[in-house]
């Protein structure tokens, strides 16, 4: 029986993380020869999820360096899987989503004649520059692949709406899903995690928590600052609230947050969480802030609301659910939401209890089954 050798190209922890489970079954599976490619994108952030799952990288094209371009990223992983794809051809390779990684990972494949199957397609805000440059990259994907795995019929419809055919669309929830089931089967509660300044989770176990993440690039200069200026006056107003805040590695990020937040009691400012704590610390949260795609996909999963802060959003099928809300990069805004479901039992109930439009997490089992029949 022949075997088909795929490759998985990822180089953000996000990639990262959602690609796991479909590597992990990939391996398992007697049909495919699995070869895992990264980028290295975010290369520290990368070890950490390599590690919890325990998935061996086979090529590392180590293309970060501080403070580069996005022009200037996307040359060094053009020259570098150029140079792979002469030396090994896969028959097909799996992109996710909407990174540079992603992106030029397709067009290098198409440049190549390799076979190009798109996890999370199809997710749209129809704004070019938000997210910037994620909502071009994730079009770009769109016109070059061959099979798109769409997460749900509103993500199909869009491919449909731009003259995709039909026959290569398929639905299969999120992999990001399968990720979190994943997760919390290896993990019990952890009430040990330890934060980088000592304090303890436990110790917060009297508190609502809220966790925060951000790193979009349209919030960066003065939308981190509203958000910031909001963090601080939702901590200043309800001394029951205790705000956990990642904070990225962007320096662009952290030295606004530390300049506005390092000196707030009820405010932790941490690095980034590995993918398992982070998982703890979401189920462990009353709610959450972010402006991160993924989180709005497993917050419900764990019946924790989510506030984005962003204008728009590119998965509007949880905002339909009223699991998730957009509040923008909004002082205001996100005071009085944050406020609400601090004091509205009504409010926290409906939004919390809300079903999860993303699947079920079996995403991994159909895209399997599909490439299978796409290769025979």
């Amino acid at each position: 029986m022949k075997k088909f050798t795929v490759f998985v190209i990822l180089g953000t922890r996000p990639e990262a993380i959602k690609m796991a489970p479909l590597i992990i079954q990939l391996n398992k599976n007697e049909n495919f020869i699995c070869k895992v490619v990264s980028t290295g994108q975010h290369k520290e952030m990368l070890k950490q999820v390599f590690t919890f799952f325990k998935i061996k990288v086979d090529f590392e094209l180590n293309v970060m360096t501080k403070n580069q371009t996005l022009s200037s990223l996307s040359q060094k992983i053009i020259l570098g899987l150029d140079k792979l794809f002469l030396n090994n051809k896969p028959d097909l390779i799996y992109v996710h989503g909407d990174t540079t990684t992603s992106m030029v990972s397709s067009l290098v494949a198409f440049y190549h004649q390799i076979k190009i199957a798109h996890i999370e397609a199809g997710l749209r805000t129809n704004n070019l520059l938000s997210p910037f440059p994620e909502e071009a990259n994730r079009k770009i994907n769109g016109v070059l692949a061959n099979l798109h795995f769409a997460p749900t019929e509103n993500a199909k419809k869009s491919l449909i709406k731009e003259n995709t055919e039909k026959s290569k669309i398929f639905v299969t929830g999120n992999t990001v899903i399968d990720a979190l089931f994943l997760t919390k089967n290896k993990l019990k509660s952890n009430n040990e995690l330890t934060f980088d300044n000592g304090l303890k989770l436990k110790s917060l176990k009297d508190k609502k928590i809220i966790l925060v993440t951000g790193h979009r690039r349209e919030n960066i200069g003065e939308g981190f600052i509203s958000i910031c200026k909001a963090l601080k006056t939702i901590a200043n107003r309800h001394e029951q609230v205790h705000i956990v805040f990642p904070v990225h590695l962007n320096p662009n990020v952290k030295d606004v947050v530390f300049k506005y937040l390092s000196q707030v009691n009820n405010i932790t400012l941490t690095s980034p969480f590995s993918y398992p704590e982070f998982v703890n610390i979401m189920s462990a949260s009353y709610l959450i802030l972010t402006d991160s795609g993924g989180v709005q996909e497993e917050a419900p999963s764990l019946g924790v609301p989510v506030l984005v802060m962003r204008d728009t959003t590119e998965r509007p099928e949880a905002v339909e659910a009223g699991t998730v809300k957009l509040v923008g990069a909004n002082c205001d805004r996100i005071v009085d939401e944050v406020s609400l479901l601090l004091t509205n039992k009504k409010y926290y109930f409906d939004m919390s209890k809300s079903s999860n439009p993303y699947g079920d997490g079996e995403a991994c089992k159909k895209i399997i089954s599909q490439t299978i029949d796409f290769l025979t």
